[in-house]
Parts: structure tokens; sequence; C-alpha cells
């Protein structure tokens, strides 16, 4: 580490990537192909895109396409330039980055904004299929909720349980993040199903369910932090793009690059199809999850929903992966938490049982007493999510570039860095503001069982 350190300010000064291709065409060709490294990093991003309406009725109709479209533009940026900083110092993962740069004190902060993220997201999933499959279930059985003996089968603890521990939790124990491509697959096909299912049910919804609809084209409303929260919730994706990348055959910038950009580019389309969808047909009343906003019997609606909660509980292991991952030195998946507490010791499959078996309890827990999704959302996209994309990757490249660092060339990396410190405080603190605020008890609501 102290000799790697010795050559800082000389890893600034490089103008090409010569010496990095040199490198990465000695890099072994195995691990996933470029279309599975897109699909896991499509699938992080837009796995929670039926979230995106609600960051429309937060921000209005205007701001939130410029936000939606800004953002994914920065998160591109921003990916591209961890990669860029972990090239520059030879690190292979967003916590020896940081602590290449920062020391031990880089090393516990990113530890602990990409658990925050990573197991808020965890929550959120869980907390969606409670919302979902439910309803498919009492679809396709009417009444089975007051059946004696199996009636609790329909209920949202038991579904919230059945599909964490039957499903989420064999796939988080996977110890290789590429294994989870076909799952991504068939999570972006249930995606596909959602978009069009609000695109065409949308329109059709009751006019009483619906929301105030000279609302709808308010261009800014008073939420506006929060609603960066939500999005930047929905499309961060740094704290496993370093996984991500690690499992892709011949990690080269290039072929890095290529992976962002399609990614990105293919998020934000369905992404906005599906925000505009579900805000535009039910405006200042569309929830933080917007299949919630239809009737319970609507059939094709109830289609997307099962493939949301297909969605969810497939995507959730990815960020099991981040809680509990990180490269090693030797190339081998070791245990976020495993880090800092287990570094340097040699793998241990009970450790990695229980590290994951006490991760996906607590989030069961945690989804099992709640169903505010909203606040989940911007909660931990506000607080995390930014810090994340928009402070940590332009810090360390400061650290790294050479020259000083109120020169023109800087000010890019200088106003990120500024913006996700203002988004990060103001956001998390307008959302706690209004949880915290006294609740009207006509107006409150609670979680079914």
């Amino acid at each position: 580490m102290t000799g790697s350190r010795t050559n800082r300010s000389g890893i600034g000064n490089r103008r090409e990537y010569g010496h990095d291709q040199a490198l990465d065409a000695k890099l072994p060709d195995h691990g996933g192909s470029l279309f599975s490294s897109f699909l896991n990093m499509a699938n992080s991003i837009i796995g929670a895109g039926a979230c995106l309406p609600f960051a429309f009725q937060e921000a209005g109709l205007g701001m939130g396409i410029i936000l939606l479209c800004a953002l994914t533009w920065i998160v591109d940026w921003t990916v591209g330039l961890l990669v860029h900083s972990g090239k520059l110092s030879g690190r292979t993962t967003y916590q020896d980055l940081l602590e290449f740069c920062f020391g031990k004190t880089g090393l516990i902060a990113i530890s602990i904004f990409q658990f925050i993220f990573a197991f808020g997201a965890m929550c959120a999933y869980t907390v969606i299929v409670g919302d979902t499959l439910p309803h498919v279930l009492q679809a396709l059985i009417p009444g089975i909720e007051d059946w004696p003996v199996i009636g609790f089968m329909a209920r949202r603890s038991f579904v919230i349980i059945f599909c964490t521990v039957m499903i989420s939790y064999p796939l988080s124990l996977y110890r290789d993040i590429s294994k989870l491509a076909k799952t991504s697959a068939v999570a972006m096909l249930a995606l596909v199903v959602i978009i069009i299912a609000v695109m065409i049910e949308g329109p059709r919804a009751p006019m009483e369910i619906r929301g105030d609809p000279d609302a709808v084209w308010s261009f800014a409303r008073p939420k506006l932090f929060q609603s960066i929260g939500v999005i930047s919730f929905a499309f961060v994706c740094h704290h496993n793009s370093f996984l991500i990348f690690g499992s892709l055959q011949k990690p080269t910038i290039n072929r890095v690059k290529m992976v962002t950009h399609l990614s990105m580019m293919v998020s934000l389309l369905a992404c906005m199809i599906l925000a505009l969808s579900g805000y535009l047909s039910f405006s200042n009343k569309t929830q933080g999850n917007i299949l919630n906003n239809f009737p319970s019997d609507n059939l094709i609606i109830n289609i997307a929903r099962f493939c949301f909660g297909v969605n969810m509980f497939t995507t959730l292991p990815l960020e099991s992966f981040v809680c509990r991952e990180a490269s090693s030195t030797s190339c081998l998946l070791s245990l976020v938490i495993e880090t800092y507490y287990f570094a340097g010791k040699p793998f241990s499959m009970k450790r990695h049982v229980i590290i994951t078996t006490g991760l996906v309890s607590v989030a069961l827990l945690i989804a099992l007493m709640t169903c505010n999704l909203g606040f989940v959302l911007e909660v931990t996209g506000g607080f995390s999510a930014t810090a994340l994309a928009f402070i940590l990757p332009p810090l360390c490249y400061l650290k790294l570039a050479s020259g000083p660092i109120l020169s023109t060339k800087k000010l890019p990396y200088l106003a990120c860095l500024g913006f996700g410190i203002a988004v990060m405080i103001l956001s998390t603190f307008f959302s706690l503001e209004h949880f915290l605020a006294p609740k009207d008890p006509a107006g409150a609501s609670t979680c079914p069982m």
C-alpha cells in the first residue's frame, strides 16, 4: 500500500489508456459475456422502475422529465469516472479505491454508504413483493383469504416469507454474480410486461381512483429534492458496477463503456415510458408502487404484478451481493462486510452462509413491519445513492488527478461534488421531516397482514 501511494502523483498525468489496454489484453478470457453483464447492470438500474411515476408526482411533470434525463447522464458519466479512477489507481473494487485515496476513513465511508443503499434496496424489493403477489393470488382464487386452513397463503406476510426464503435467499447464496444473468434476463422481460400493462390500463382506470387532471401538468412541485432521491435510488448502480465489470470477460475500458452506455440508454427509455404512463394517469395520487394505484381485480395489472414480484425477488440477490461481496486480490469474491471485518482471511462457507442469512432475515423482518415504500426510496436514495453516485466518484478523481484543485479542467468534478452534497443533505432532511410530522389518524394507513 505504501509503495502504491508514492506513485499517486504520476498516475494522474496519463492522457491515454495505452498502458491499461496493454494490461487488459493479458486478462484471462473467462467470466460473463457483454450481454450477461448488460443484463445484470440494466436489471440493477431498472429493477425499481415502477417507483419512477412516484418521482414525477413529487417533482412535477416538467422537472420529472428534466431530472430523469439529467441524472441518467450524470450516472453514466460518474460510472465511467469510477472505473477510470479504478484504472488509475490499479484498484478493482469500490472499497479498495476509497481506501487507496483516503485510507481507513475512506474504507469506512464507502462500506457504510454501500451497505445502507444495498440493504435499503433489499428492504424495498421485499416490500414490493408483499404489495404485488397477494393481489395476484387473490385474483386467481377469489375469496381464498377467507378459506379455513389455507387462507393464510394469500396474506401479505406469508407471501413475503415464502418468496424470500424459497427464492431470494437461495439465489443470494451464489458467490459468482454472473450466475444471476439468467434471472436478470427474466426480470428484464418482466419489466417489459409492466410497462405495457401500465400504458394500456392507466388511461382506462376508473376516474374515481385517478388524480386531479389539472395537477398533472404542474411543471414543478415542492418535493423536488425527495424526487431526486427516488430517481437516484432507481438509477444508481455504482455499488455493484465493479462486481459486474469484474465478472466480464476481458473488462477493458471500451467493453466497460459499451456495457454502461447501452444499459443507461435502455434504462432511460424504459423508465421514461413507465414514469409518464403512470404519472399521466394518476397525477397527484400516484403511489410509491404504481401498480398499487390499480384495482385488485384488474387482470392485465395482476399479470404485471406477478411479473413485478418476479422482478423484485430476482433483483434482491444482486443487492445482497453488494452487502456481502467485494473482489479480493485473487479475483475471487469474498465477503462489503468481510472487506472491513474479515480482510485478509480465507473464504469460509460457514461465514458466507451466516452473513447472507442475517442480511436476508433482517430485510425480511423490516418488510413485514412496514409498507411505506415511498419513504424507503426517498431516504435510501437521498442519503446513500447520492453519495455513491455524485459525491465519491468525483472526490476520488480529484484526489488522484494531478494539478491544482481549483483549475478549469476540474470544475465539472467540483460541480458534481457540490450537487451531490446539497442533494444528500436536503433530500434526507425533507424526507425525515415529512415522515416524523404528525399524521392525521383518519388518513393514516396500515399495512395489510
